[in-house]
């Protein structure tokens, strides 16, 4: 059930957070953060055209008309078949405009799907609308995906403080590198979420809206291991959100990977080809980071307009 304490949707509840972790748990051989991504943006592509068939499961009011859907189909399919498990997606297109609305449909068996367990049968009600637009399905599998993504790049800078304070730089910058990696599918998952009609999100957001339900804590426990965040950024709408999040950014004991990369350069050692190598994965981490917030501002401003 959803959790709505004090007539709020929290952002783990919304995007049933624990269920996917859950069946990412590798004690049970669950997929990787990224791998699931792709799952969640297949259900989109599964969800969109069974809708345009006349499907009855889901929210159904105000289905996008069909430019909407070819490009939303576009930018999700694209997703799809650049991410892990390519082998399975081999048959998709890379164009869903290119594809006559009469194989739509076959598309639907070629979709990277969730394994045939009996677990894995809680993946269909890992999405629960709170209202009954079209758009709503789709922007949660949107979220979900987004936090799939930094759920990846947190194990990434987690790893990159291990290694660093262990010495290895290399182990550090291949693991800064595949965040980089992360943010440019978060960048592109943009495109399939800026088909989402402002009008329909302006309609739903009115019973979430107080709450975190669109924050990404996941982005901010990444940031928080980036660096320390300002003194004013754990009293943000964020973090005072979910208290295990601030508690981690303020304990004294939280490592960062700024930090870590200051006392091995205080410590010195290395030659100057290891050091160039991490430092050109922290600056394409950083542009890429810049990048996705311009986008994620611009993005947030149309939607939601003056509200």
């Amino acid at each position: 059930m959803l959790d709505k304490h004090e007539g709020r949707f929290r952002n783990r509840a919304y995007l049933a957070l624990p269920v996917l972790e859950l069946l990412m748990d590798e004690r049970h051989c669950g997929p990787s953060a990224d791998r699931m991504s792709t799952m969640l943006m297949s259900d989109v592509v599964r969800f969109e055209i069974k809708a345009a068939g006349g499907s009855r499961e889901g929210p159904s009011r105000g289905r996008p008309d069909p430019a909407t859907l070819d490009t939303r189909l576009r930018h999700a399919l694209r997703f799809v078949t650049q991410g892990p498990g390519r082998p399975d997606a081999g048959d998709l297109p890379s164009r869903a405009a290119y594809t006559p609305p009469s194989r739509l449909e076959a598309l639907v068996n070629h979709l990277p799907r969730p394994p045939a367990t009996d677990a894995w049968r809680w993946f269909d009600v890992t999405v629960q609308p709170v209202y009954v637009l079209h758009d709503e399905y789709f922007f949660i599998r949107v979220l979900q995906t987004r936090e799939m993504l930094f759920t990846a790049t947190v194990a990434d800078m987690k790893a990159a403080i291990g290694a660093l304070r262990a010495g290895r730089l290399d182990d550090a910058a291949e693991r800064i590198e595949h965040a980089v990696s992360m943010f440019e599918r978060a960048a592109a998952l943009f495109r399939v979420a800026a088909t989402m009609r402002a009008e329909q999100f302006s309609a739903f957001r009115q019973y979430t809206q107080g709450a975190d339900a669109i924050q990404s804590a996941q982005y901010e426990r990444f940031a928080s291991l980036c660096g320390v965040p300002p003194v004013r950024r754990p009293r943000s709408a964020a973090f005072t959100s979910a208290p295990a999040l601030r508690a981690e950014a303020e304990d004294p004991g939280h490592d960062t990977v700024t930090q870590a990369y200051l006392d091995l350069r205080g410590e010195g050692g290395f030659d100057r080809t290891q050091w160039d190598l991490l430092d050109a994965a922290l600056s394409r981490l950083e542009a890429r980071h810049q990048r996705w917030k311009s986008v994620h501002r611009g993005l947030a401003a149309r939607v939601l307009g003056d509200a």
